[in-house]
């Protein structure tokens, strides 16, 4: 990278690390109203984003994505509704910044706090997402953090002219103008290069598939908390309502097959096997689901309105992000569970049973961030789980497992308050 891109680079850095020192004092009803005007500017300049999302999904069918990616990258009026709508929810949520976490007394006269604070720079990594650096942006202004915005090249336009009309309207609300840092640069030298910034940088999330996360944790000096892949399981136990099985199964893979929620493989008790995969198979053939299988689900299927592949170990491992998915039909519980544990990326399972304790098994038997129980797996989002919206879905064991949202954007300090006290 030459002189001139890192010094760009780096006074990026620089202006974000000095606009997070002045947002972590700004108050709850200041960054409110800067949240409420975000939003409105979205609704009000709607038919400028739209345009450029246009442009970003015509040459994104030119490349050849699939539809269900081509789904995750389109916007729409009802989709920039919804987008404002979190920013308003968002707005007004308790703000965790200044929260006493816990607080006790000690022996010697000692008063201790556990206080939420900001990072202070967030730099969120994202994929074709635009909704990302709306939603990201948010996020970490309510919780007192400057952010780094850098999105992938397939919605660029659309991220840009984002990135453009939130970080306008925070400016006009009186919040610190690089307080929102759009990375214009798409070369990846550019990435690593701020990937290196310890000192300006306090923690980076990526909002993507496996290979971003494995990248950004390779190159990155700074802490990362991941949002990656979902390679999610629904499981229909030997006592499960199978009208219910196949309604949580169509949903959580055909809803909106191009998102990290999305189930991926469906393993079946072979004690209700042969009542349920003639249906299930038939069901997700007609909305234009591609089936890997098992010999035994060959079997069992019978005549489906398309042919039936064969499954490999590929294709178990694989997060389909489209209309795609492996089917087997395991022996139990616990093949159900040992499946999981050898392919799951700890996103969201889910088991389909009227049996208290096999679901209390499961729950406590498979490692996920989310478990599900008689419930399809695309719940699994901030918005939805009343918490406004989220960066991403954590399958880390930090501070932060799940929908990374407001409370999981901030750190604790301690606050020791004594009386003149010296040891």
């Amino acid at each position: 990278m030459n002189s001139n891109g890192l010094a760009k680079i780096t006074g990026l850095a620089a202006a974000a690390k000095s606009a997070s020192r002045r947002l972590a004092l700004m108050t709850a009803a200041e960054k409110n109203r800067a949240l409420v005007a975000m939003a409105d500017a979205l609704q009000r300049r709607s038919a400028e984003i739209l345009v450029e999302n246009a442009k970003d999904v015509e040459e994104g069918r030119k490349k050849g994505l699939t539809k269900a990616l081509i789904d995750r990258l389109l916007l729409d009026e009802q989709r920039l509704k919804g987008i404002a709508s979190s920013l308003r929810d968002i707005a007004a949520l308790p703000d965790p910044v200044g929260e006493i976490v816990s607080g006790w007394r000690t022996p010697e006269g000692l008063e201790i706090q556990r206080v939420r604070v900001p990072f202070g720079v967030i730099c969120v990594v994202y994929e074709a997402r635009p909704n990302v650096t709306v939603d990201a942006a948010a996020l970490c202004l309510k919780t007192g953090n400057a952010v780094i915005l850098r999105g992938g090249s397939d919605a660029y336009r659309s991220n840009r002219i984002l990135a453009e009309v939130i970080t306008g309207a925070a400016l006009e609300a009186g919040l610190p103008g690089d307080a929102i840092q759009f990375m214009l640069d798409k070369d990846r030298d550019a990435l690593i290069e701020l990937l290196q910034m310890r000192d300006q940088v306090d923690l980076v999330i990526p909002r993507g598939g496996e290979a971003l996360k494995d990248f950004l944790l390779e190159h990155s000096k700074v802490p990362v908390i991941y949002a990656a892949g979902g390679n999610c399981h629904i499981y229909v136990d030997e006592t499960a309502d199978l009208k219910s099985a196949l309604d949580i199964t169509i949903n959580a893979k055909c809803q909106r097959p191009g998102v990290c929620n999305a189930a991926e493989t469906l393993l079946v008790h072979e004690a209700v096997a042969p009542d349920f995969m003639a249906a299930v198979t038939k069901g997700l053939q007609e909305r234009e689901v591609k089936l890997f299988v098992d010999e035994r689900t060959r079997e069992l299927a019978g005549e489906t309105p398309a042919p039936l592949e064969t499954a490999t170990e590929t294709h178990y491992a694989t997060e389909f992000l489209d209309l795609q998915m492996a089917v087997k039909v395991v022996s139990g519980l616990e093949e159900a569970v040992e499946h999981i544990a050898r392919y799951g990326t700890g996103h969201s399972e889910a088991i389909v049973t009227r049996d208290l304790e096999a679901a209390r098994r499961f729950a406590r038997a498979v490692d996920a961030a989310v478990i599900y129980i008689n419930a399809s797996t695309r719940f699994t989002d901030g918005g939805v789980f009343g918490l406004g919206a989220e960066i991403g879905i954590s399958t880390q064991k930090l501070h932060a497992r799940g929908p990374l949202a407001l409370k999981e954007l901030t750190s604790i300090k301690y606050v020791v308050t004594g009386e003149g006290h010296v040891r």
